[in-house]
């Protein structure tokens, strides 16, 4: 028998953290979902406007890229049973990457089994022993566990500071030999976006490359949805771009777009790519349907951002703090963890399915409940999350007369930076190019 001291499973047997939650009846993770629809879903046997959704488009419903996805799946199987390198590499595989090269405007595109793989994959190759890697404090987990196989060093400046980048790149770049600024297009959980103009400054000014992570902006940024250098009329900007089909895309996977020569040595070097099974068929066949439908039906993206400018409008014309968010995902600043969690049971309890966002992603008495919005939600559903929004802010003291808000204001500051206080105050324009 093992001494209690010495045994590697003693931290598990200890974890109670979620019991506690449980126990409280506000445990809001592993919902079952029995049935969607799109906008709604089944869960615990009553149908609930999904407000907790990355399916920006809508898509994954749409009964051409489900005809797709059949269709990839009779011809080729259920799965590759090997990696890309060996005996898994299918000619949709390749065309799925021509055609985002050619959406993207980038020389060259690999895709990955997930978007997570992407990023470890590809920062974990790229960034030798030598080099450094500037990453936004904010950015996602996939990246921070891409740092942490890196073999160079990564320096972390403040969520979307310019200034803090300048400094740190100022005093520490001479030390390194390559070096590489990484932030997300859109950030998960703030909905903020990235000032790539002034990233792509920085970094031709002190010799780096620079690495956009579109998990959240493609599909939802730019004319057509192809990303954030598209956003801002740059495209090209970023050196290397990272996207997932798990969003807008509506299936699984991930890739990496850059230059030819990057994507070559990928292939032949990124270990999470070459010891990983290929994307199974049928998810590849439904993004090249989604890809088809992007470019052809604009009609999606329009109503996508049309849903979340009205309700960035109306969250904020009730005094919710949505730290100044410009995009579909609109966070809802509530305050304590545990209140987070009461709230969205409430929301669930009410027919709106959301999730709350504690520490450690967000600062001790920051947290949110985290929004996001689609395309196929019609007016009644939007409607009726801002009625239930509304009774719940007031009840729970998050806006109207006796709200905690102006208390939250130093620690939304040093953590989401100085723009997120526009949300204490009024709407951001937001627009999708």
């Amino acid at each position: 028998m093992l001494s209690t001291d010495r045994d590697l499973f003693q931290k598990c047997f200890q974890f109670d953290e979620a019991n506690k939650v449980k126990a409280a009846g506000i445990y809001p993770y592993f919902r079952p979902i029995s049935d969607s629809s799109g906008s709604t879903v089944v869960s615990h046997g009553k149908k609930r406007v999904m407000i907790g959704s990355n399916n920006y488009l809508g898509l994954t419903h749409h009964p051409r890229v489900i005809a797709a996805a059949k269709a990839a799946l009779d011809h080729y199987g259920t799965g590759c049973t090997g990696s890309r390198l060996l005996n898994g590499n299918l000619t949709i595989h390749e065309e799925l990457e021509r055609r985002l090269a050619l959406f993207l405007g980038k020389e060259s595109v690999l895709v990955f089994a997930t978007g997570f793989l992407s990023n470890q994959g590809a920062l974990s190759s790229l960034v030798g022993r030598s080099d450094v890697l500037y990453s936004d404090r904010e950015n996602h987990a996939s990246i921070i566990e891409g740092t942490r196989v890196a073999m160079g060093e990564t320096l972390k400046f403040r969520h979307n500071d310019m200034a803090d980048l300048e400094r740190i790149l100022e005093s520490t770049r001479e030390k390194y030999q390559g070096a590489i600024i990484v932030a997300d297009g859109v950030f998960s959980m703030s909905g903020d976006i990235v000032n790539l103009p002034k990233i792509t400054e920085l970094a031709k000014k002190y010799s780096c490359r620079v690495y956009i992570d579109d998990a959240h902006s493609l599909g939802v940024l730019g004319p057509r949805g192809e990303g954030t250098a598209h956003h801002f009329k740059m495209a090209g900007a970023a050196d290397v771009v990272m996207g997932t089909f798990s969003k807008s895309f509506a299936s699984i996977g991930g890739f990496i777009a850059g230059p030819a020569e990057v994507i070559h040595y990928l292939k032949h070097k990124s270990r999470p790519f070459i010891f990983s099974a290929a994307m199974p068929p049928a998810s590849v066949g439904a993004v090249l349907e989604c890809l088809n439908i992007v470019e052809s039906e604009p009609a999606h993206l329009a109503s996508l951002w049309k849903n979340a400018q009205k309700m960035q409008k109306e969250l904020h014309g009730m005094g919710y703090n949505t730290l100044g968010s410009q995009t579909p995902i609109i966070p809802l600043l509530v305050g304590e963890d545990v209140k987070a969690f009461r709230f969205a049971q409430k929301l669930y309890d009410m027919g709106v399915f959301a999730t709350p966002v504690v520490k450690p992603a967000v600062p001790d008495g920051c947290a949110l409940i985290r929004t996001s919005y689609m395309a196929t939600h019609t007016s009644e559903d939007l409607n009726y999350v801002l009625e239930v929004l509304e009774k719940l802010g007031k009840e729970f003291g998050v806006i109207g007369a006796g709200s905690h808000r102006d208390e939250l204001s130093a620690k939304v500051a040093q953590h989401f930076g100085p723009k997120a206080m526009s949300g204490m105050n009024h709407a951001p324009s937001i627009s999708a190019s």
